[in-house]
């Protein structure tokens, strides 16, 4: 299904009760692709997807990440864990926590391009490296397909020999800055998964629901402005799949519907 769900918002301000509502709601919409990691919430959202749904449906895919690490102290609570080791450590956390001998797709999530964490010293790892490890969790059966995420066309087009099977990057309505390697993705039939496809706090990822054409364009056709800008998403590249993230349950059921929404074509 073109409209998954992301995870990371079920994290301990949320109750179990409430978490496992909206997972299992998610499945019943005929969500069949979660995004996950094992740095969010320490584990804990990992903890909660396995409780909610195990033993999990054939067809559910969870894709999980791995680059970071859980931390606490700091702005956020993150660090970068970019080193082959640390990418390996990561996927065993996601197979314990959610009770899994492989995970179906793990994302390396460099940290080429922003929003978020930056590798700096240690961390500055080379991509051969970690695509080796990658492969080497992959042939042990451990991951079912590597994804990467947050680069640019360049570090992708390093990383089509591994076998890349999705790229997660920022990108948005309002935010295309990312749109050749998207359309990169597109010629090589790898899925495209953007993160913040409404936009975010961040000042340099404008909020796509509070745009004016935006709003206008859901007035005019019913809907909301968040499903306008996830209708636009699928219309503008069918290699595009999505993964917004939300802890209501009204919210879930308004993002799974955007598969139905036909836009006017100017749009």
């Amino acid at each position: 299904a073109r409209v998954g769900y992301g995870a990371m918002q079920l994290d301990d301000t949320v109750t179990t009760d409430d978490a496992v509502a909206v997972l299992r709601r998610a499945v019943e919409l005929g969500v069949n692709h979660i995004d996950t990691a094992s740095f969010y919430a320490n584990g804990e959202v990992n903890r909660r997807i396995r409780q909610a749904l195990a033993p999990f449906p054939d067809d559910l895919v969870i894709v999980s990440k791995v680059g970071a690490a859980h931390a606490t102290g700091g702005p956020i609570p993150l660090r970068a864990a970019q080193k082959p080791a640390e990418l390996r450590a990561a996927v065993e956390a996601d197979l314990e926590q959610l009770g899994l001998e492989r995970i179906p797709v793990v994302n390396l999530r460099r940290l080429d391009l922003g929003p978020g964490l930056a590798a700096e010293g240690d961390q500055i790892v080379g991509l051969d490296d970690q695509l080796a490890e990658m492969v080497a969790m992959r042939d042990e059966g451990k991951i079912g397909a590597i994804g990467i995420s947050a680069v640019g066309d360049d570090v992708l087009r390093a990383a089509l020999p591994a076998g890349i099977a999705c790229v997660q990057n920022a990108y948005s309505l309002l935010d295309r800055a990312q749109e050749e390697t998207l359309q990169l993705c597109a010629a090589e039939g790898i899925a495209w998964v953007p993160f913040f496809p409404l936009g975010s706090a961040i000042p340099t990822l404008p909020s796509v629901a509070d745009d004016a054409e935006v709003v206008a364009v859901a007035e005019e056709i019913g809907v909301t402005p968040a499903q306008v800008g996830l209708a636009w998403l699928l219309a503008h590249s069918p290699n595009t799949l999505l993964i917004p993230g939300t802890r209501s349950i009204r919210h879930l059921e308004q993002n799974v519907a955007v598969g139905a929404i036909e836009l006017p074509v100017d749009i």
